[in-house]
């Protein structure tokens, strides 16, 4: 097939565009480089299949123009956002005109290609979880930053174009994703930020009491899952989930990491407002749509993520 990727120079872009060249599909990639660097597609430069990088945003619409009609794509996989929380919080509309009028942008480019649309959203746009079993897909909505509201505004103007001229389009909702390639630093995960201070030799900071939980899912099942609901067409007009079922303390997490309590300390919380105190997947739809199912356990993922940071030099 004939494929584009928006934000596929960033941490979850950079895998799902190693799956979908594996598979042996054409790919194409756009990204505006503001949370992201070419040097996390350099590797995909010389493959056949490897159509072509474009430095550009979702929001110019001439450039996104002329993309659509070179490529005729079968499916977009629709990474690009503003993704960092606080950010949202600071200037929310910023993350507004990325996320939900950049999605817009492309929606009505894939409504006159009939390209399939496969829309990243985000665990953050659900309330905690209160059943045991986890947060499914028909669990109540907050937005409790910006950057939640700007995702699910979004949804609905996707879920919108399925309803409204049946064009195929997947919302997938994936956990908390971590591993190699993500950023270490301010704009990176919780996992990713603990492992490159500790190899430092500094201090772990938790925001707040430690209790928040998140259910940790390694980036290369999270890609997986996202290339596999763009292949399925019993996913079309679906909302789905992707985690592993385990939550985790961040206090725990930390001394996962660290193993040692005396390099952990807690601090105040920077947006306590947008904190969800528990995130638990229940993933069952997508195991039952997709045939998807996690394969790698956190304590594994912590081990490559670590090798990856220890080799890369970001550490």
């Amino acid at each position: 097939m004939k494929i584009l990727v928006t934000g596929g120079a960033g941490f979850i872009g950079r895998w799902v565009i190693k799956r979908l060249l594996e598979d042996q599909h054409d790919v194409w990639v756009i990204d505006n480089l503001s949370n992201s660097s070419t040097n996390n597609i350099e590797e995909f430069i010389y493959y056949d299949h490897f159509k072509g990088f474009t430095e550009g945003d979702i929001k110019d619409k001439k450039t996104l123009r002329e993309l659509f009609k070179q490529g005729k794509f079968d499916i977009c996989y629709h990474l690009a956002a503003s993704i960092n929380v606080q950010d949202s919080i600071d200037d929310p509309k910023t993350t507004f005109e990325n996320d939900t009028v950049g999605t817009f942008h492309v929606l009505e480019l894939c409504k006159k290609y009939k390209t399939k649309l496969v829309f990243m959203s985000t665990c953050m746009v659900y309330d905690q979880a209160s059943d045991p079993k986890g947060i499914t897909e028909l669990h109540p909505l907050k937005p409790a930053s910006p950057y939640a509201g700007a995702k699910i505004a979004a949804e609905n103007m996707v879920l919108s174009y399925y309803y409204a001229y049946t064009l195929p389009v997947v919302v997938v909702r994936p956990f908390n994703t971590y591993g190699p390639f993500q950023k270490t630093g301010g704009e990176g995960g919780v996992v990713s930020i603990f492992i490159h201070h500790h190899l430092d030799g500094k201090v772990l900071n938790i925001y707040g009491d430690g209790t928040q939980t998140r259910d940790l899912l390694y980036v290369e099942d999270c890609a997986n899952f996202v290339v596999t609901a763009g292949y399925s067409q019993q996913a079309n007009g679906e909302i789905i989930n992707a985690g592993t079922g385990r939550d985790i303390a961040i206090n725990d997490l930390a001394l996962l990491i660290a193993k040692d309590p005396a390099q952990i300390q807690h601090v105040k919380h920077i947006h306590p407002q947008s904190e969800i105190p528990k995130l638990l997947c229940n993933y069952e739809k997508a195991k039952k749509l997709l045939n998807w199912e996690p394969k790698v356990s956190l304590e594994e993922g912590i081990k490559r993520t670590s090798q990856w940071i220890k080799g890369s030099g970001e550490s």
